[in-house]
């Protein structure tokens, strides 16, 4: 078992893609058959690893990244074969709905208009006879759980509006309003409470089936939450808002050579100093929590923690923002303290200061690398992501979600890049893909990662995401005729070169 944080970590690979991605025929991806099926490549491949982006709900853009909730699971995942196999739905009630017009696209319009309605007929039909293990359920999340089911059946009841467009005492949560919000709206509530059961019950499964054919998932924590969240209606003092509950300051990064406007996040800032008075409670909550339901758990925007960029509410752009120092190593240490040392890859990437560098290091937790940020043709070897200049505490990647495709990315790129690449690599024109994936698998990297896209050696289309985009992201699927025993065959076949197989 790999040891993430450790000063020793074994040769391991995996392979990212996103619960989302998965065949189905209901529109996206689930926790059903078709995930099992995927955990059976990953074992006949020889892999140690599936890594996932965040499963929480997702609001506006469909971006796991801006979420609903922290500790929620997304409905659209919940598998509705699974739910006939309970009794509480059949066949008629979602097999003949038009889920879809791509089978290589999440339709996120479609999913919207129709999937709730088949999963409240499926919470309906629960709550004639609930389970005890329903109830169970709902006392082990008291701590998240009714605000949660509360916000989102306020939201369904102000046709989807943000918490900051509600009526004063909904949007203030006024006691006596919240209060009467329960009575009237008791059935939308036990609805949502139900979809989190259904969501959970189903991942419980699909971790132990993975876990017992040796596969480890990897999940995404986002440093940041969406203003629009349960999180931040029922806690604003965790953030920096004004008297009237709007943001001071929102989340961004400055530009870059990539971007001259830089990336304006919009994400609420935490009120770091509020949450140090009392002990990160909050946070160290939140990590609890989501290292329960993953085995390993990745930190998206890890520098977030050493300084964070600062915006301005109501900018356009993320040009002027400043600089602010974050909590550092003060909260780690508390999280060690009261949670114990806990298996968290560090996602360090972008604009790296000696600062982060330096909490990295104190933090004991392994960094990350990307292969396609090292092909710079003027500066030829000096790169901290070829893999020669790899450490073997970090996790590689040929590239993350929110990077183009190996083949995309050699498009897009400088010829003078490309050849430079190509002469690195030893690649030709014809093995691109994998070319640059068994280089990834033959560095000194405890573990390496594979995007599902490349070792289809798919292009542009596949992108998962653009950053500052909001237009064809989160939708790619893949086919359920892709996972051969021959395409088994081969990445085992890498796997076991380069003494990365996982043993049984």
């Amino acid at each position: 078992m790999i040891e993430l944080g450790s000063e020793n970590i074994l040769r391991k690979s995996g392979v990212l893609m996103h619960l989302s991605s998965l065949p189905s025929p209901y529109g996206i991806g689930t926790m059903g058959q078709a995930a099992r099926d995927f955990v059976d490549f990953l074992q006949e491949s020889g892999q140690a690893y599936w890594q996932i982006l965040p499963i929480c709900p997702t609001s506006y853009g469909n971006s796991p990244y801006q979420s609903y909730s922290t500790f929620a699971g997304n409905p659209y995942f919940i598998d509705l074969d699974e739910l006939k196999n309970m009794g509480i739905l059949c066949c008629q009630d979602y097999e003949n709905v038009a889920w879809m017009y791509d089978l290589e696209q999440v339709d996120y319009g479609i999913l919207n208009e129709k999937r709730f309605s088949v999963l409240q007929k499926a919470a309906k039909n629960f709550l004639e006879n609930p389970t005890e293990e329903f109830y169970v359920f709902c006392t082990e999340n008291e701590e998240w759980l009714p605000d949660y089911a509360l916000f989102m059946a306020l939201k369904e009841v102000n046709k989807g509006k943000p918490w900051s467009e509600w009526m004063l005492p909904y949007r203030n949560r006024d006691e006596r309003a919240i209060v009467q919000a329960k009575y009237t709206y008791e059935m939308k509530i036990n609805f949502w409470k139900v979809f989190q059961f259904f969501f959970f019950k189903q991942w419980q499964d699909l971790k132990k089936y993975a876990n017992k054919k040796g596969i480890e998932i990897i999940g995404d924590l986002p440093i940041y939450v969406s203003l629009d969240s349960v999180d931040v209606w029922s806690h604003p003092e965790l953030f920096q808002l004004d008297e009237n509950r709007n943001p001071t300051k929102v989340a961004g990064c400055p530009p870059d050579a990539f971007s001259d406007d830089g990336q304006l996040w919009g994400n609420p800032l935490y009120n770091w100093d509020y949450m140090e008075k009392n002990g990160f409670q909050w946070w160290i909550q939140r990590i609890q929590y989501i290292c329960k339901v993953y085995d390993v758990v990745r930190i998206d925007h890890f520098r977030g923690f050493d300084s964070y960029y600062a915006i301005p509410f109501g900018e356009k752009t993320a040009q002027n923002g400043v600089w602010k120092k974050g909590p550092g190593m003060k909260f780690f240490r508390k999280l060690e303290e009261e949670i114990g040392r806990q298996r968290i890859i560090a996602e360090d990437l972008g604009d790296i200061t000696e600062s982060v560098r330096k909490l990295l290091e104190e933090s004991g937790f392994p960094g990350m690398k990307v292969l396609e940020f090292a092909f710079d043709s003027n500066h030829v070897g000096e790169n901290e992501y070829l893999p020669h200049n790899f450490v073997e505490k970090c996790v590689a990647y040929a590239g993350t979600h929110d990077n183009n495709t190996i083949e995309g990315w050699f498009e897009e790129i400088t010829e003078d890049d490309a050849e430079y690449a190509r002469e690195y690599l030893r690649l030709t024109e014809n093995n691109q893909s994998w070319g640059m994936l068994q280089a990834l698998w033959e560095s000194p990297a405890g573990l390496v990662i594979a995007q599902m896209q490349d070792i289809l050696s798919l292009g542009q289309e596949a992108r998962m995401n653009t950053p500052s985009t909001l237009e064809n992201n989160w939708s790619w699927r893949v086919r359920p005729e892709v996972f051969t025993h021959a395409l088994a065959y081969k990445l085992r076949n890498m796997t076991t070169m380069y003494g990365r197989l996982q043993k049984k």
